[in-house]
Parts: C-alpha cells; sequence; structure tokens
C-alpha cells in the first residue's frame, strides 16, 4: 500500500470510530435533557462526510473497518458512562479525551507522512485534524 493509501486510511478509521462512539453516544441519550446532544449530531455530521469522502478516495483499496473489540469496547465505555453520569460536562469531557487521543496520532501520522505523501493528502490530514481541535473547542463549553 502506498503512503497516500495508508493515511487516507488512517483518517478514515478514525472518522469510522468516531462516528460509530458518536451515534452510539446519542442513541445512549435518547430520552434524556442533554443541551449537548445537538452539537453531538454537528460532529456526527461532519465525520459522516470525512468517512464518505475518504472512502471514495480510497477507490479499489479494501480499506481495513474497526475491529469488533474497539467498537464494543466504545459501547461499553459509553454505556457505562451515560449510567454513571450522563451530564453535558461528562460527556464532553469523555469526547475531548478521545478525540485528544485521535489529535495526537494524526499529528503524528501527519509528521510522519509530510516528506512522503503527496501535499493534497497532507492538506487533507491537516484539515481532518483542524476538524478534530474544533471539536474539542466546541465541547469545552459544556465543562
Amino acid at each position: 500500500m502506498n503512503e497516500n493509501n495508508e493515511l487516507l486510511e488512517y483518517i478514515y478509521q478514525d472518522s469510522e470510530m468516531a462516528k460509530y462512539s458518536i451515534e452510539k453516544l446519542i442513541n445512549e441519550l435518547k430520552g434524556k435533557d442533554n443541551k449537548i446532544i445537538k452539537t453531538l449530531e454537528d460532529i456526527l455530521k461532519k465525520y459522516e462526510e470525512y468517512y464518505k469522502s475518504i472512502k471514495k478516495q480510497l477507490k479499489g483499496v479494501k480499506a481495513k473497518p474497526i475491529g469488533m473489540m474497539a467498537k464494543m469496547g466504545s459501547s461499553l465505555g459509553i454505556k457505562k458512562e451515560v449510567i454513571s453520569d450522563n451530564s453535558d460536562a461528562s460527556i464532553a469531557d469523555m469526547l475531548i479525551k478521545g478525540i485528544s487521543m485521535g489529535t495526537l496520532d494524526m499529528e503524528k501520522k501527519i509528521s510522519q507522512y509530510d516528506e512522503i505523501a503527496d501535499k493534497k493528502t497532507i492538506k487533507l490530514a491537516k484539515e481532518f485534524l483542524e476538524f478534530q481541535n474544533e471539536t474539542i473547542n466546541s465541547l469545552k463549553k459544556y465543562l
């Protein structure tokens, strides 16, 4: 697999995991009076856009999907968090921590591929990183 596809696949997997987790979280919050839900729906739409866009760009390349264990871990963590404390602050904190790990990994990937991937792919990775940072900032208002 070439460098561009490796970087695209990483963004694809990251957006898939975020999309999956946020969908599960929104589902867990149904019927609850959380102000953060609208923000989560907006974040989800953006992750879905990245997911679909990257999938198209990987045309012909079978991107490795997120493993079932990772999804189960995410689902259980979300369920546990919502049961113990479903306040907007707690949910924002959980998401900020998860997305922050993703931003650190994305920064490493950008550094790793900066000299070997094409400029268009690096630009997309930087845009994705910027989106993640903006998402963190939008969630901070709930802390």
